[in-house]
């Protein structure tokens, strides 16, 4: 078996669509056209050398026909090593299948969680194979949170579904081999990891069942059934039995995955330490200079499938005679690699164009479908011909006429090329150009075509419709699997190269400066001409009252005039019925006032704002996530207000609030009535906390903040002198202290053994007559119903019995229960509660019960 050479990454983050075949060259024409690319840590190369040994190391890949198809469940799930040798080392297509975008995980690095969270993940896992080389791709699934059970996870994702999902990847990709990162087989793991091997085994049964989901073999599809040769378990880091002398080692198969990218020089562990730090919102930048080990052997436990003997692809043609007549493709592969001459590229365009040649009267599959996408930008390279479409702006509304400037380079020629036209497929028109480039010129020609005014606003696909708890809804089948979406407006450019025809597709996108690399070419956005907000996510009210509520309305250009009303649900009004609005220039803003009217009965509904603008709605807010490693990226999700109808007692007006790693609880507790204080370490003395009725430490405060352990002294002596202390969950790990409390309290148990992940587990009052229980706000059963992704995490596994009184009992099916969910303790004339519930952090429209809780928490006075 030929073991090919591949990709060279110099650098990340370039255009993620724009060459999404050929990472290497991407970075090779973008520093020619003098795109902004991050910083190169390694030494820098010639010019001629910075173009010619990425396609040299192409053309090798495009040799190899070999692919692997790795699967998990989470962005950081995967084998960023495993990935980087296959696909740089060895040229094959190797994909990454994450079957969520990690929507429930933790942030490290800002205040964004859910849908955003996993709007970030999802580019940082683009980013990370920007640089190891791979694929990626996504089912419908969500991270509703952590799962201990497997079944559970099953369940609220729509097994089926997601299933489907996994199908249809392996029938796009149509991978030689599929691996997964963990065991079918249940264990103490998250319930996510077990099923994205469960459904990734399955679905290897299937994949090549024409019964199976046939709808996704429809003739216009471009599927057909795909068998691959086996499946693996990637048995190396999650199981602590493997060693030398175990009979599982010595039945695993062993790959020595270690070594060095030929085209850069840089060790594959370098490279996959970079990969993986780029999962940046889970704290693993400093894993970017992290040592590499000279040997890193890999272990593989068979699944189903053909056993290999020796290596993850034995049996597997990976050359060109897999496809009839393809032994003759073969051989003019490897005589353009031998003659390929790195001083003078377009010595090869001749052979590419014979190659085009052949390939196009093969039928197409979508094996073959990539690899003429990959010779097309190889030929593209060896030409040095450079294309991008500049728009003034990155953001333009429906019915806008654009302003593109189209520009051409041709750099190094050995051809004649014909710029034919432009094409704009979703405008079905073509503008035409007929010019000869000249080598060393570019040639832009300008445009103004309109953007239809029935265009929708640009949203992340997967985020178009409501979905479930653990299912996202896809309306366009075509889409499941990708990344992100396509090109807002996606242009074509045309050539004619020796009497042959190469379409080269581009998008508009705006140089941004000064910016980070990442952030320096922005890619068109449709946005709505009006971006809805409303002042508060929440709005709490208590039966049959009325409460004004604020929605600002901001023009994203000049002259913008409308109307703005709501949709309510039954049994809640608003006035007046409708405001009118006029705003003269873009990024003006005004905001409009409804007096709310609640039921006379508890509820809790949604809220739409809506704009009505020349016979056209849009609801859309606007919201920008930045990070200096990802681009800018937009959501416009529908303006809505969770209302709440509720019958809530508060005790105290003032509560102080430490901010944490980010939650909803400063806004939940003004929405209660309190005035909110914002904290640093540095004010918690008793001197400046002593007016305060409360004091509220955020969610891992202990864990994020560097200005807390030093202040404790201070928390507690207000806590002594009658003050209340709420502090909210931590994780074990990354402690800045391990004292928590003014009492012994850990939580250095087992993690997954100290949450309760059932939303609906049955809650067990230990104390019912305890004041937290019943004062304000007498609590019973219904007040934790509706509550989402978890009752709680990091519950403490120890705390002083004798000091603090445990209030509530839950647990997991078929697990003991657990009493630490809320401890509170008496301290000199105040209390210190430790709780571990999931209050606010994922719950922006609050649970009642929640609300009712903790106002009784804040209330506490001995």
């Amino acid at each position: 078996m030929r073991q090919g050479l591949a990709f060279n990454f110099s650098s990340h983050l370039v255009n993620f669509r724009r060459l999404p075949f050929l990472p290497a060259l991407a970075f090779a024409l973008a520093c020619s056209a003098g795109g902004a690319i991050a910083a190169d840590p390694r030494p820098p190369a010639t010019a001629t050398n910075r173009l010619a040994t990425p396609i040299l190391q192409e053309l090798r890949a495009f040799r190899e026909l070999g692919s692997v198809l790795y699967v998990a469940a989470h962005p950081d799930d995967e084998n960023t090593q495993l990935i980087t040798y296959l696909a740089r080392g060895r040229g094959y297509r190797t994909g990454y299948l994450s079957l969520t975008r990690g929507d429930g995980g933790q942030n490290e690095s800002g205040p964004e969680f859910g849908e955003k969270l996993g709007l970030a993940r999802t580019w940082e896992l683009l980013a990370a194979r920007q640089l190891d080389g791979g694929h990626q791709f996504f089912t419908r699934a969500l991270d509703f949170g952590y799962s201990k059970d497997v079944n559970e996870t099953l369940r609220i994702w729509d097994r089926q579904q997601v299933l489907a999902d996994v199908v249809r990847v392996i029938r796009q990709f149509r991978p030689d081999v599929v691996i997964t990162r963990f065991s079918p087989t249940p264990s103490s793991t998250h319930g996510h990891h077990t099923a994205s091997s469960v459904l990734a085994l399955e679905a290897f049964k299937l994949a090549g069942d024409p019964t199976a989901f046939p709808e996704q073999l429809a003739p216009s599809s471009g599927l057909t059934p795909w068998q691959p040769k086996r499946i693996l378990h990637n048995n190396t880091p999650y199981n602590s039995q493997l060693n030398a002398n175990s009979p599982l080692y010595a039945k695993a198969l062993k790959l020595e995955v270690a070594g060095t990218d030929p085209g850069s020089g840089e060790a594959f562990g370098a490279i996959a330490n970079r990969s993986r730090a780029m999962h940046i919102t889970q704290g693993f930048g400093s894993l970017a200079t992290a040592q590499v080990r000279s040997s890193r052997l890999e272990t593989f436990e068979l699944l189903a499938g053909d056993r290999a003997a020796t290596d993850l692809l034995d049996g597997v043609d990976v050359s060109w005679s897999r496809y009839p007549g393809g032994a003759a493709v073969g051989t003019l592969i490897d005589t353009t690699i031998a003659d390929f001459n790195p001083a003078d590229p377009t010595a090869s365009v001749a052979a590419l164009l014979t190659l085009r040649e052949r390939l196009a009267a093969w039928p197409a599959d979508p094996v073959l479908t990539a690899k003429r996408t990959q010779l097309d930008h190889l030929l593209q390279a060896c030409l040095g011909l450079v294309i991008e479409t500049i728009s003034p702006q990155a953001e333009v509304t429906p019915g806008e006429i654009l302003a593109l400037a189209h520009r051409a380079t041709l750099r190094s020629g050995g051809a004649t090329v014909r710029w034919v036209s432009i094409r704009y497929p979703s405008l079905n028109t073509e503008l035409a150009v007929g010019t000869t480039l000249a080598v060393g010129a570019t040639l832009t020609r300008e445009a103004q075509p309109t953007l239809p005014k029935s265009t929708p606003p640009s949203q992340p696909y997967w985020l178009r419709a409501e979905g479930t708890a653990g299912m996202s809804v896809v309306d366009d089948a075509e889409l499941i699997g990708r990344p992100v979406n396509p090109p807002a407006f996606p242009v074509e450019f045309v050539f004619e190269i020796a009497g042959q025809t190469l379409s080269v597709s581009d998008e508009p996108i705006q140089i941004v400066a000064p910016a980070s690399a990442a952030q320096a070419r922005r890619p068109l956005a449709v946005v709505a001409p009006v971006a809805l907000a409303f002042a508060d996510e929440v709005a709490l009210l208590a039966p049959n009252s009325r409460q004004p509520t604020v929605i600002e309305v901001t023009a994203a250009r000049a002259n913008t005039a409308g109307t703005l009303r709501l949709e309510l649900p039954a049994g809640w009004q608003a006035a007046p019925a409708t405001h009118s609005f006029h705003l003269k220039n873009a990024g003006d803003n005004i905001q409009l006032t409804f007096t709310l009217t609640a039921p006379a009965h508890p509820a809790t509904a949604s809220i739409r704002a809506v704009a009505d603008l020349d016979g056209l709605t849009y609801d859309q807010q606007r919201i920008a996530i930045r990070y200096p490693h990802l681009p800018v990226l937009l959501l416009q999700p529908t303006a809505r207000l969770q209302v709440v109808a509720l019958d809530l007692a508060i005790r105290g007006r003032k509560v102080g609030y430490l901010p944490g790693a980010g939650d909803n609880t400063s806004a939940a507790l003004q929405q209660m009535g309190y005035a909110v204080t914002l904290l640093t370490g540095a004010d918690l003395t008793l001197e400046k906390l002593h007016d305060l009725d409360a004091v509220v430490i955020g969610v891992r405060a202990f864990n994020e903040r560097t200005d807390l352990a030093a202040h404790l002294s201070g928390l507690f002596a207000y806590s002594k002198a009658g003050g209340t202390v709420i502090a909210q969950y931590n994780r074990p790990n990354g402690l800045k202290t391990p004292t928590l409390a003014p009492y012994a309290l850990s939580i250095m148990g087992d993690a997954p053994s100290f949450r309760v992940t059932d939303e609906n587990a049955v809650v067990t009052f230990l104390a019912p007559n305890h004041p937290a229980l019943t004062t304000p706000n007498r609590l019973g059963p219904a007040d934790f119903t509706g509550w989402v992704q978890e009752r709680g995490a990091y519950f403490p596994s120890t705390w002083d019995e004798a000091k603090f009184t445990a209030l509530l009992a839950m647990h997991d099916p078929g697990a003991a229960p657990l009493t630490s969910s809320i401890l509170v303790a008496p301290y000199g004339q105040g209390y210190f509660v430790y709780t571990s519930l999931a209050f606010f952090r994922q719950l922006p429209a609050g649970v009642p019960g929640a609300y009712r809780l903790f106002a009784n928490l804040v209330s506490l006075k001995q």
